[in-house]
């Protein structure tokens, strides 16, 4: 069995994605932004050695909107906080599983190969981004459940979210990888310009 790439995605509706950044830009113009970024890094993730697979919300919507490629499978995110969603989508598959986010340009096919490569040794691995965040999740899943404290108490949305992560997974071992930046803000587009 292939792991699983999961990209997790919002429809690129104005005020719906990146509104931090749209409270910057307009939020039509971060709508504009997030749909060619995702057009561009679908391109650039696609890859044999690995299924992608879109996880859309809304889950509706998503799953039959027209803006994203049509090879590429959908699957709903569900309802929660982000943390029950992306649980979610790391139990759903039998075998290695890795979730990014949609928003990251730098992500590129061999992020997404060193970070399976960790998995081949790890039970988790984790992409972090530069403002304590992260870019990327994933779980070897081979047979053991996900720890129940998962994402349990992690501060989404701040500095503490990779830490906060980091200490639910317990006892279960984990590896890091590359370090990504996301874009929130019209000072992080800028910094992508440099």
């Amino acid at each position: 069995m292939r792991p699983r790439l999961v990209v997790m995605l919002k429809e690129p509706l104005p005020g719906r994605v990146k509104t931090r950044l749209g409270q910057e830009i307009g939020m039509t113009g971060a709508a504009f932004w997030f749909r060619h970024q995702v057009a561009r890094l679908l391109r650039e993730i696609a890859d044999p050695r690995w299924h992608c697979v879109l996880a859309v919300s809304p889950d509706r919507a998503g799953l039959s909107s027209r803006v994203w490629p049509a090879q590429f499978a959908r699957i709903p995110q569900g309802g929660g906080d982000l943390g029950a969603r992306m649980a979610r989508q790391l139990a759903a598959h039998q075998g290695p599983v890795l979730i990014i986010g949609a928003d990251i340009p730098g992500i590129t096919r061999a992020h997404i190969a060193k970070a399976f490569a960790v998995l081949g040794r790890k039970d988790f691995v984790l992409g972090p981004a530069g403002d304590g965040g992260y870019w990327a999740i994933g779980a070897r899943n081979l047979g053991r459940p996900l720890p129940k404290t998962l994402f349990s108490n992690t501060r989404w949305s701040t500095q503490y979210a990779l830490a906060d992560t980091l200490a639910s997974l317990g006892s279960a071992s984990h590896g890091l990888c590359a370090t990504l930046d996301d874009v929130d803000t019209l000072d992080d587009l800028r910094r992508l310009k440099h």
